[in-house]
């Protein structure tokens, strides 16, 4: 079986299922995600929402994949471009960690791997963190906002709520849903954790909270304003366990070791250089 991966959640799931040898293209945020890849040498395609741009679809053709795996978020002029050619397509939308499940048995089934030692770990990994704060009261679970996008405003996915609750503590807000710096003060959260798409772990946390005058917040004053890495939140693939990590990590410290990859607004300069916003990108 040769497969195209357009996101890096299906070459990561690959990885981690030790099937990478399926993989006939890969996209350069796959290459991001897994630098491994670099030695095999694999044709980079373009990312998953431009294949009805001219030129580009014939480069997906070239390696004549027996199956073009995507994820979202992509565009449907895109996807709908590479059914047009006839290439066999499984289009994945997960929502939950029970979807994650479901995909990584898909994305198995085609590699010709077992995927149930994975998912059995993933769940076990998730179970170890919820027993450790099995004792926590409902008023100790700390109230948690996690940002996926910063222009507009964006709380994280539905998985990314699951993975709050499994670290012992609250999400803020409805998951997926647009919200504004007003209602976030508002709701007084105790932790702020960003992990916007396609920004790595490069949130300017000082000029977030200093544009949206969220200095006096009490989350603010405690230093409990968090980076978590793109990939640890916005990924439906193993590397969600690396999230939970830090979630943990940043709910109750003294429950769980510090994670090498968690920023503090405290490690950040005060003054940072001018930075765009990041581009959305495909997970």
């Amino acid at each position: 079986m040769r497969i195209a991966s357009l996101q890096p959640s299906i070459s990561l799931t690959l990885a981690a299922l030790n099937r990478l040898n399926a993989l006939c293209a890969i996209t350069k945020y796959c290459l991001e995600a897994l630098p491994e890849l670099a030695a095999r040498n694999l044709p980079v395609l373009h990312d998953s929402w431009s294949f009805d741009k001219p030129g580009n679809l014939e480069t997906l053709l070239a390696v004549r994949p027996d199956a073009v795996i995507a994820s979202v978020p992509y565009r449907m002029e895109s996807l709908a471009a590479i059914l047009k050619s006839g290439l066999p397509v499984l289009a994945l939308a997960p929502h939950s960690l029970a979807d994650v499940y479901a995909d990584t048995r898909l994305i198995a089934s085609l590699a010709h791997a077992d995927p149930e030692p994975l998912i059995a770990r993933m769940q076990r990994a998730i179970a170890d963190t919820q027993e450790r704060t099995a004792h926590i009261t409902p008023d100790q679970k700390p109230l948690i906002y996690c940002e996926e996008w910063g222009k507009p405003l964006i709380h994280s996915q539905h998985w990314v709520a699951e993975l709050v609750e499994a670290a012992g503590a609250r999400f803020l807000g409805t998951p997926g849903a647009h919200t504004t710096p007003e209602e976030v003060a508002a709701a007084d959260p105790d932790i702020l954790l960003f992990a916007w798409c396609g920004a790595g772990d490069r949130v300017p946390l000082a000029r977030v909270v200093a544009q949206r005058n969220w200095q006096s917040l009490r989350t603010v004053r405690n230093n409990r304003v968090h980076t978590i890495p793109d990939e640890y939140l916005n990924t439906p693939a193993p590397t969600l366990l690396e999230g939970l990590a830090c979630i943990a990590a940043a709910a109750h410290p003294a429950l769980h070791p510090p994670h090498p990859r968690l920023i503090t607004l405290a490690a950040q300069p005060l003054v940072e250089p001018e930075t765009t916003a990041p581009v959305l990108q495909p997970s």
